[in-house]
């Protein structure tokens, strides 16, 4: 049986999780796995969820960083990526027919894997589309999820050729005209270091593409045009204030000041409107801070401790982070 989880050199699975997949919304078969703490006595379990094109693989370092904290980690891979279904025959093509679908995986998620298989208080950490998600969610997980930490939620798109307008303008005209599996743009795997817009720590950066190198198959392209206006549409509405004001969970927003995928000024702006949620800024950091440099990814953790009851790290921990040998500058 081939294996569920993937190790690369300088990337070893975190402990002996538990993994398998479970069944999402109208049957898409989503891999997930259950990462415990060795601590004595669990502070909680924290639901992480992922960005659009991630994997499970790719969190190994967030995750041991975690359980070193007396927390637990459940997580799966969205529908149509990592290892989880695919939803088009090409398997490259990042698509989803509703993004309410996504949402609807979270519920079952929490329904029928975190509810019975992991430790209360239950927490919750996203990344970009994962945050996009978890604001979708947020309304209905006041009663499960105590509180949220929301890393570079895509609340807004840059970083694009066409401007933020005519990208949804063309999404929208091929959603209805029955091309809305077609991708917007070309399918390049092969993108260098350099200028790349997610991180600027070479090391990281290299560790995530030795894993798709080592296991393709978790590998994913561009985003369909369905994909495009799902999201944008549902941008729209997580942004709307009467939604903001809907969420009770208490959440912190941690914005990297030079991201341009997600711009800060959009995050800016959701905090304005969203009661329930703080700010924290870190500037200078890319898009995926908790795969940035060591000065940057230490604020997000940092964050994530001052706000996570009991998120420090256990004093007596042995668990060594995964790259040590990564500078602190």
């Amino acid at each position: 049986m081939d294996p569920i989880l993937h190790a690369t050199p300088g990337n070893p699975i975190p402990g002996t999780p538990i993994t398998g997949f479970f069944t999402g919304h109208r049957g898409v078969k989503l891999r997930y796995a259950v990462f415990r703490s060795d601590a004595p006595v669990a502070k909680g379990t924290v639901v992480l969820l992922h960005g659009r094109n991630e994997a499970i693989e790719k969190y190994f370092e967030t995750i041991r960083d975690l359980n070193a904290r007396g927390l637990w980690v459940a997580t799966f891979d969205f529908r149509g990526q990592g290892g989880s279904q695919r939803l088009l025959k090409n398997p490259r093509k990042g698509h989803v027919h509703r993004f309410s679908d996504y949402v609807r995986d979270l519920e079952l998620f929490i329904e029928h894997i975190v509810l019975p298989d992991t430790r209360l208080p239950f927490f919750l950490l996203a990344h970009s589309t994962g945050g996009l998600i978890a604001l979708t969610a947020a309304p209905r997980l006041a009663n499960r999820i105590d509180r949220m930490v929301l890393l570079a939620p895509f609340v807004g798109l840059g970083g694009q050729k066409l401007s933020p307008k005519n990208i949804h303008r063309i999404s929208r005209l091929a959603t209805f005209t029955g091309l809305g599996r077609i991708c917007l743009t070309s399918d390049d795997p092969t993108k260098p270091y350099d200028d790349n817009p997610l991180t600027s720590d070479q090391q990281r950066y290299q560790r995530n593409v030795d894993i798709l190198k080592a296991h393709p198959h978790l590998a994913l392209g561009p985003p369909t045009a369905r994909w495009l206006y799902e999201a944008q549409e549902t941008i729209r509405q997580v942004s709307s204030p009467k939604h903001l004001a809907s969420i009770t969970v208490p959440t912190v927003i941690v914005a990297p000041g030079n991201d341009p995928i997600v711009p800060f000024a959009y995050q800016e702006k959701l905090s304005q409107y969203f009661r329930a949620a703080q700010l924290v800024p870190v500037p200078g950091s890319r898009h995926e801070i908790l795969q940035e440099r060591d000065r940057f990814r230490a604020q997000a953790l940092a964050a994530f401790d001052a706000f996570i009851p009991g998120g420090d790290p256990e004093p007596e921990s042995t668990n060594a982070p995964a790259l040590a040998e990564f500078s602190e500058d």
